[in-house]
């Protein structure tokens, strides 16, 4: 088992298809098929499911690759700290609801990375997609919220894919509106205030469930509904059509600057956001800095830290 072997079988799952990873890696198809299924007869084990569609993880494969990982990783330390070598490549994927507080540790993560090369991908993505993409290891980590509705729906979902939730912080919820929007005056809203303003939501496509809803209160009647499928839209929506959407209450000045306010909105109900991991993966170095920054900017906000 080589180093080599290693990094081929960590590119091949990260693209999902092992042509893909062929062209990223600059080798043929067929020596990348050769040299991941030398390894499968090696350790004598069924590491990848090969379909027309490309590749998935064994049970095997996905033990084998936390263990892949931390050993590149470490070797790539070995070499920085005792042969002064460049810094690796870093790689990282994350995916997460759509959460202007999130980006905003992403871009300090970015600034705090000290590798001259680096690939990361950042997916605002639908719900169900967020838990596909950490059961697959195409993301080392989601971000996600639970609800008393949803928790139940959630929980179940993580635990069937051997998934893991390490909650960030609980909040109230509150209605992101216009700046010029008369409700941004209020000091709170109800669920009356709310009902001749159009209510913005991130559609789901065809897992569409009330309990992948990114907004709490999704099973209220909207005489006015739009749903959306990104964070721009939505903002623009606010602006122009003096719409309005259910969230944590944190908003990102630095983002989406001083147009868009969060107003409390009176519910006996809370917001807990966290991230997903797979309980059989380690998380990188990479993602443990995200982690790290993704606390640092949540203290700044007036929200229940659950870390």
């Amino acid at each position: 088992m080589t180093l080599q072997q290693l990094r081929y079988f960590i590119e091949t799952v990260k693209h999902g298809s092992i042509n893909k990873a062929a062209e990223n890696l600059f080798i043929s198809q067929p020596s990348l098929s050769i040299a991941l299924k030398e390894l499968e007869a090696e350790i004598g084990l069924d590491l990848l499911i090969r379909t027309p569609r490309g590749i998935t993880l064994t049970i095997d494969g996905t033990e084998f690759l936390g263990y892949a990982r931390q050993v590149v990783e470490q070797h790539d330390l070995l070499e920085r700290r005792w042969l002064n070598k460049t810094p690796s490549r870093r790689l990282c994927t994350i995916s997460m609801q759509h959460y202007a507080f999130a980006v905003n540790a992403f871009v300090n993560m970015v600034k705090k990375t000290d590798a001259l090369e680096y690939e990361y991908t950042l997916r605002e993505a639908r719900t169900f997609e967020i838990v596909e993409d950490v059961k697959n290891l195409r993301s080392e980590l989601g971000i996600l919220y639970k609800s008393n509705f949803n928790q139940q729906v959630i929980d179940k979902l993580l635990k069937e894919n051997h998934l893991r939730f390490h909650p960030l912080f609980t909040a109230k919820p509150h209605v992101f509106v216009s700046s010029t929007n008369p409700l941004s005056q209020q000091e709170i809203v109800t669920l009356e205030d709310l009902e001749d303003y159009p209510r913005l939501s991130y559609e789901q496509g065809e897992f569409n469930s009330f309990y992948f809803s990114e907004e709490i209160l999704s099973t209220e009647y909207a005489k006015k509904d739009i749903k959306v499928g990104d964070r721009a839209t939505i903002f623009n929506l606010m602006i122009g059509l003096n719409g309005y959407t259910i969230s944590t209450g944190i908003v990102s000045a630095d983002l989406n600057g001083d147009n868009i306010v969060a107003v409390p909105l009176d519910v006996d109900d809370d917001i807990t956001v966290g991230y997903i991991t797979h309980k059989d993966i380690q998380l990188t170095q990479q993602a443990k800095l995200y982690v790290r920054e993704l606390i640092d900017v949540i203290k700044a906000y007036d929200v229940k830290l659950n870390v």
